[in-house]
Order: C-alpha cells, then structure tokens, then sequence
C-alpha cells in the first residue's frame, strides 16, 4: 500500500506539473499570438515605418513619363535630345517615333512618315522597336515592320537614318532578303562607325520563334550577312522560367492555356574599342560575347565562329544592354526590378534596384554621365495573363547617374 501511495502521490506530482506546464505554453502561446496581427483578406497598400520592406539601391530620377502607348526603346543624343519609341502590338500608336519636348512625346521627324503604310514599305515607320543617336549628328530607326509580332511585310524591315539638325531622312537601308526569315524580329542595333566605308551595324533578331541570330549589315553598300542562326547563345533558353513580380511568366489566353514566352537574341551592346560584340536572348540570364573582326568576315565558317563565342555567365535576366566608354557592360534585371553593371575584370553588381522599375526595357548612355532606361510594365501586357491589361500608366522614363559617357563608335 506505502508503495501505491507513493506512487499515487507520484503521479498527482506529474500531472500537477503537466497541468502548469500546458498552462504555460498556452500562455506564451497567446502571448505571442497577441504581438503578431492576424493577416488580413486584402494587403495593406503599403507597409508601416515598423515593418522590414526590400530595400531599394541607387538614386533614379524621373524623366518622362507616357500615358499613352507602352514605349520600348530610349536615345539621347550628343546635344542632350531624348527620343523614344513606341511599337506597335496592340495599343493606339499614333507616332512609333517621337521626341520628348518639353514632357511630351511628339511624332519625329513628322507624323506622316509615322503613318503604317504597309503599301509603302520603306517610306514610313511600320512599328519600330528601337532608336540609336549615332553621336555623330543622326538618329536611327530601326524598323521591325512587323506590327503585333506579325510576319515582317516584305521590304519593310529597315534602318533609317535621320539628320538631327535638318529633321530629314538621309538613308534608307532595307534588311535584304538573305538576312530576313519568316518570323525575324530586328529588335536592337549598335553601330560601329570605324569599319569600311560608312561603317556597319550589328543587329539582333529576337523572333519569338525562339531562333534568333545576329545580322550585320554594310551602312554604304546595304550588304548582309547573318550569323549565329539558331545557336545556343542567340536562341530562347529551354529551361528557363522568368518569375516576375511573384509570378511565372508566361503567355496565357483566356480559356487558361498557357504557352512558355520564349524570346530570342535581344539585348545588344559594343566595347568601347569596337572588338567585342556582348549580346543575350530575352528568355535567358547568359551574357555571351563574340569577336565583331569574325562576325563581318563571311570566310569564317559557322562552325568557326561558334567556337569563339563565349558564355560570361549569368548576368540576370535582361531585355537591354549597354556599355559605356570605361567598358563597363550595363543589363537590365526584370525579374527583380534592377540594372546591373559589370566593370571590365570585376563581378556583376547591382546598380539599381526599385519596385518603380518594372520591365527595365532599353538602356542608353548619355553625354551627361547618365545611363537613362525605360521600365514599360511589358510583364503586364494582356498576352500573359488570359487578356486582362495588368499595367498601370504611366509608363516612365528614369536615369541614374553612372559617371561615364557612351562608348565611343568612331
């Protein structure tokens, strides 16, 4: 009996003890319950003083700001013009091309020439994807004449080069037919002016194809060639899945069908020296390069010319690129609302980084020591979510100051 007693006295003990330790533990529990807010059904618009929120790296500034169609591509000129432009895929473009005056866009050189014209190709602007200040006087257009990702129209696809201080067309350079495929996109073009005659152009092709290539074209004789076709280093990553703003991002209809969004050779930028051609696919973080001497010369094979590209590794994934005249590459990071640079010898870093940013599209370098870039919401176009508009006007136009003036092209 001394031995039951002792052990019912053992165990009153324990269950005393487990009694206040539930106590406890549900006490702290509640404790702990009561410092935390319970979620709510619809987000808070912004977070309090006392809450951790990413931070943002680097100073950028307004520029412009568009409450019309989405823009892509930005210029400055040497004398501090800005011009933009604005493809056509979907929204009401009046002008592809325009300059920025006074905080407006306004149709340049003229609106007639801005006029989609299909039955006059070559004589005015289809939907232009991209505009480069050569720094010596001229801005170029780059037209995809392929409006809505259509099909280029035959003979529309072209250069166009503009005398800024007339405000007329000069030159008028038709991509030929042995550079175009059924679905060629020209989206982006650098020019080197140190080469042949009148220089060259090198241009990417980022066809939604997922088979993209480089093509370079004479700016005296209209000669082209195109290279890479299909490589690894200008076509669409298979494996790559862009997650942008919480989200996969892929093309979706309305029924729920969703296709990947794969975007060929894209982003396009020169050394200073003019040796090294550095370029990406849209749907891809790789940065490649190849030697411009052996991308002109039509005796190096395929083959040849495959073997001296090289992957420099994951950079982020970007739709822009450019250099400055210290040789420093810049990328656009759209996947988390960033630019990054990478100084010759060094290691990527981020330079910019601002919710603001969303879509950071074509970046170019000014004579002010400004890289300037446009951030266009292209993630929230209707195509990737089932035709509903996701985006958000005003586009906007930034710069950040980076020191540095454009890489010299002659």
């Amino acid at each position: 009996m001394q031995s039951i007693n002792q052990g019912g006295k053992k165990s009153r003990a324990m269950r005393r003890a487990a009694i206040a330790l539930a106590a406890s533990l549900s006490f702290g529990s509640f404790a702990y319950a009561a410092s935390v807010q319970a979620p709510s059904q619809a987000p808070s618009p912004a977070a309090s003083s006392s809450e951790a929120t990413e931070r943002t790296i680097g100073s950028i500034e307004t520029v412009a700001t568009f409450s019309g169609p989405m823009p892509t591509g930005v210029t400055v000129t040497e004398t501090g013009r800005i011009f933009v432009n604005f493809p056509r895929w979907g929204d009401d473009v009046q002008a592809t091309v325009a300059e920025v005056r006074d905080g407006k866009a306004v149709a340049y050189p003229n609106a007639d020439i801005n006029r989609a014209d299909a039955s006059h190709a070559a004589a005015h602007f289809l939907s232009v994807q991209s505009v480069v200040a050569d720094g010596r006087g001229r801005l170029w257009v780059l037209d995809t004449a392929a409006p809505n990702f259509s099909n280029p129209v035959a003979g529309g696809a072209k250069l166009v080069a503009i005398d800024l201080a007339t405000n007329r067309v000069v030159k008028t350079l038709v991509f030929p037919t042995n550079v175009m495929r059924a679905q060629t996109y020209v989206n982006d073009v650098r020019f080197d002016f140190r080469v042949g005659k009148a220089g060259v152009a090198y241009v990417t092709d980022s066809s939604l194809s997922g088979t993209g290539g480089l093509i370079v074209i004479d700016l005296d004789s209209g000669k082209a060639l195109r290279r890479l076709t299909g490589h690894v280093s200008t076509s669409a990553d298979p494996a790559f899945v862009p997650v942008v703003e919480g989200e996969t991002l892929k093309m979706r209809d309305a029924n729920g069908k969703s296709t990947p969004f794969t975007v060929a050779s894209d982003g396009i930028a020169l050394s200073p020296d003019g040796k090294t051609l550095y370029y990406c696919p849209l749907s891809s973080r790789h940065l490649y390069s190849v030697p411009t001497a052996m991308l002109r010369d039509p005796s190096i094979s395929e083959a040849q010319l495959s073997a001296a590209v090289k992957d420099l590794g994951e950079k982020g994934a970007s739709d822009g690129l450019e250099s400055d005249a210290n040789g420093a590459v810049y990328a656009g990071d759209y996947e988390h609302d960033s630019i990054r640079k990478l100084e010759p010898g060094g290691e990527w870093r981020t330079i910019v980084h601002d919710p603001r940013v969303l879509w950071p599209d074509t970046l170019s370098v000014g004579t002010d020591g400004y890289l300037y870039f446009t951030a266009n919401q292209l993630h929230r176009q209707p195509v990737f979510h089932g035709g509903k508009d996701e985006r958000r006007k005003p586009y906007a136009l930034f710069r950040v100051r980076i020191g540095a003036g454009p890489a010299p092209t002659f």
